[in-house]
């Protein structure tokens, strides 16, 4: 590594950048009552909502709210790193030494002294594949051990997938698939009795409703579309024209309760040309 006094300019304006901000956090955790008060577990909320902000700018597209958001990650990290600090366990230089170690360690086509001798990894999938072989020469008893508990449904099942193909377990042809996709379909069909409109058991229809969509999530993958982006973009694309329909019907002194369906649809049709 440089000296401080060697290293480019910017990369200087960083480095005080980020003690500029150590130097804020221990002078508010050690004079703000609020800042006083918190614990690993009260931030843990908050860290979880900033997520999400970020994950929202991200899908608009807002790189000042980004950078925003960017920022109030950061603070919850340092702030994190000052209370283990606090309990005698880590600071901020073992946080970021331990993560420059574990990116040289699963990088060594990359980094090969640090591996012992040479690896070969060309392409994406070999990176992956070697990531995960080294992750259970790590320690980990599963190759799925990775992927938290806690992640929403939809994302843990991308997750699962991309973990299982890492380890070469996955299907050879996008069509092998889609006609997975449409097994699926056809099994909770079935279970649902769609057809004929007679009772069913929820418990079964249910599984195979989980099945259909890791079959749709496992598809989304394979054509390189990430199925949580694509759901949350539809999500909001969903909000903004429902709130169309509400202004619209609002301006003509309409409430949507006593509205007709067809009705409606026409502000709805509207709002896809806005």
């Amino acid at each position: 590594m440089k000296p401080f006094h060697e290293l480019p300019p910017r990369r200087q304006e960083q480095l005080m950048a980020f003690d500029r901000l150590l130097t804020i956090m221990d002078e508010l955790r050690e004079q703000c009552p609020w800042d006083r008060k918190q614990t690993l577990e009260s931030l843990r909320h908050l860290t979880i909502e900033e997520t999400y902000e970020l994950s929202d700018a991200i899908l608009e597209n807002d790189l000042p709210e980004i950078r925003k958001e960017l920022g109030d990650i950061q603070l919850h990290l340092v702030f994190y790193a000052r209370i283990a600090s606090e309990l005698g366990r880590f600071d901020m230089a073992d946080v970021l030494n331990s993560i420059c170690e574990k990116l040289i360690r699963r990088h060594p086509h990359i980094y090969p002294d640090a591996a012992g001798g040479t690896v070969v990894a060309e392409t994406e999938e070999q990176v992956k594949a070697n990531w995960e072989q080294l992750k259970l020469k790590e320690g980990n008893k599963s190759v799925l051990g990775g992927v938290p508990g806690s992640l929403p449904a939809l994302v843990k099942a991308m997750r699962i997938q991309e973990k299982a193909r890492g380890a070469g377990f996955d299907w050879e042809e996008r069509q092998q698939v889609w006609e997975k996709v449409e097994e699926e379909m056809q099994e909770f069909k079935a279970e649902f009795n769609g057809d004929t409109g007679e009772a069913i058991d929820s418990q079964r229809a249910e599984g195979e409703f989980g099945d259909l969509l890791f079959s749709l999530v496992n598809y989304a993958r394979f054509i390189d579309i990430n199925p949580e982006t694509a759901l949350e973009r539809t999500n909001k694309k969903f909000i903004k024209r429902f709130q169309y329909l509400e202004e619209r019907a609002r301006a003509n002194g309409k409430a949507l309760a006593d509205m007709t369906l067809a009705e409606m649809d026409v502000y709805w049709n509207e709002a896809k040309t806005v």
